[in-house]
């Protein structure tokens, strides 16, 4: 649609807008109690008629929507209107809904939203459809909707214009539907293991809990700048000194680092910790949540990923770093020339660079992708893992895992390091090899002292919610199951935004 066809279309609907307020009736709606879901209308128990068999009419509906196809004319009109649950057709006849709807019937246009009073039944072809008594008009469609949207190509204005591809695209309404029952089975089931959810800060004095680059601000009343959370863990860690044994926080966390398919600088995260629990416990929680998500939304265990196929049925294989290092690196992670010499030939610089990072840095390049999973590597080296309690047997290996799904990491968890002097200890070492603009460059004294008063032992657990709806729903980037991702402004040449014809997107 060009530019000077959608500006006659909008001039139009602008005439329309003015004839409805002529009538008598707020062209912005009103409050419409009582209309049920279109889904649990479609639900009712209606008589189909046999072939040649007059329809009987139905129970009298209530519904509310938006006009999504009209065709017909003269004193007949059909329509197609569609809530957040479901579409079904709506019959609108002269005679049935009087002269007072009637007048309405010529201002309605696709994209509009209705209220209409009815009886539920049958057309004679068999349609399914509410048989129009009254209308209500609930809202002016002032610019057309797309008439390119079904089979589009380019998801770029799907992200930007998200009002839009709710609506256009029941399929994208319904992914992020299952992305609030996702999350909500998530509180159901913590809330079942008798964890509480709580809030902590998002604007912090020091970044803590995670090696990320944070975004900063300014307070203007204190005259501080701050640091958006690049995760709420130090905090929740502290709850736990309190006496709070179970916590959970289910928020937004921010990362000023890339954006790809797998990465959104926003993003959220549910964090949890267990008092008097260890990273076991966090593998038996994981599993749980996860598989009651899978509940949830249905679809079963065996859930399609791309090509793939991914069997989430429990229990999941517990597989140790080194171990998976040896079969896939092939090289024994106790022999550092060796592990230097493998590293080189994968192209990864040694020079200058702590063992446990050149390992670090091996397995994510040569074994991450292998894993198809779901599985937990478990073990890590101690060195890379600053905030995690070593194993007893071996205090070069760290208690934590990770759980992979076809390379991608969904959860992070440890058996919480509550030693304040160690911690401290390793906060000092790790600060000495950091950048001043990265995350945890300055030591959260604070934090120690709240060690101090002793921390009991505990598990923690961070499961990263978008990449774990990217992956049940089947989408192929993160954006697809963010409602409004992160975008680079579109700036026309005169500075101000662009706006495209949204039938070219």
């Amino acid at each position: 649609m060009a530019e000077e066809s959608r500006d006659s279309l909008e001039a139009v609907r602008a005439e329309k807008l003015k004839r409805i307020a002529g009538l008598g009736i707020d062209p912005w709606g009103q409050r419409f109690d009582d209309h049920r879901a279109i889904a649990d209308v479609r639900a009712l128990d209606v008589a189909k008629p046999q072939e040649g068999e007059t329809p009987e009419p139905g129970p009298a509906v209530r519904i509310a929507g938006r006009i999504m196809l009209r065709r017909g004319q003269g004193k007949v009109v059909f329509l197609e209107v569609r809530d957040w649950t479901e579409r079904i057709q709506v019959f609108i006849g002269k005679k049935q809904v009087g002269e007072q709807s009637w007048s309405l019937v010529d201002e309605l246009d696709l994209g509009d939203l209705i209220g209409v009073d009815g009886t539920l039944g049958y057309t004679k072809t068999g349609e399914l459809t509410v048989f129009a008594t009254e209308l209500t008009f609930l809202g002016k469609s002032l610019t057309p909707p797309p008439e390119k949207w079904h089979g589009l190509t380019d998801q770029e204005m799907r992200y930007r214009r998200r009002y839009v591809d709710l609506f256009a695209n029941p399929e994208s309404l319904q992914t992020f539907l299952a992305r609030s029952k996702i999350i909500r089975t998530f509180r159901k089931v913590m809330e079942e293991r008798g964890f509480i959810e709580v809030e902590t800060p998002t604007m912090q004095s020091i970044a803590g809990g995670a090696a990320a680059r944070p975004f900063t601000t300014h307070h203007n009343a204190l005259d501080i700048d701050l640091f958006l959370r690049i995760a709420p863990e130090l905090y929740l860690k502290r709850l736990l000194v309190g006496g709070m044994e179970r916590v959970f926080e289910i928020g937004r966390v921010y990362r000023n680092e890339g954006i790809s398919p797998k990465h959104n600088p926003e993003f959220t995260m549910m964090e949890a910790y267990q008092a008097y629990g260890d990273y076991h416990s966090m593998m038996d929680l994981t599993e749980a949540l996860i598989c009651g998500a899978i509940e949830a939304i249905g679809g079963g265990y065996q859930r399609p990923w791309g090509e793939k196929t991914v069997d989430f049925r429990a229990p999941w294989p517990r597989r140790t770093y080194h171990d998976l290092l040896r079969e896939y690196a092939e090289v024994d992670p106790g022999d550092f020339d060796a592990v230097k010499a493998r590293a080189e030939r994968a192209g990864i610089a040694t020079v200058g660079k702590d063992r446990d990072v050149v390992i670090s840095e091996l397995f994510e390049a040569l074994v991450e992708d292998n894993l198809v999973g779901p599985v937990f590597v478990i073990d890590y080296p101690a060195a890379i893992c600053p905030l995690t309690k070593r194993k007893a047997s071996n205090p070069e290996v760290a208690e934590r895992f990770e759980l992979f799904v076809d390379g991608i990491e969904l959860a992070n968890a440890y058996t919480e390091l509550n030693d304040p002097v160690l911690q401290e200890t390793l906060f000092r070492s790790q600060l000495a090899g950091m950048a001043a603009e990265e995350s945890m460059a300055k030591m959260d004294d604070d934090f120690v002292r709240a060690l101090k008063h002793a921390m009991p032992p505990a598990g923690g657990l961070g499961v990263g919610m978008d990449r774990l709806c990217m992956l049940l729903l089947n989408k192929a980037s993160i954006r697809d199951v963010v409602l409004f991702p992160l975008m680079r402004p579109q700036v026309s040449q005169a500075g101000a935004v662009d706006v495209e014809d949204e039938s070219e997107i």
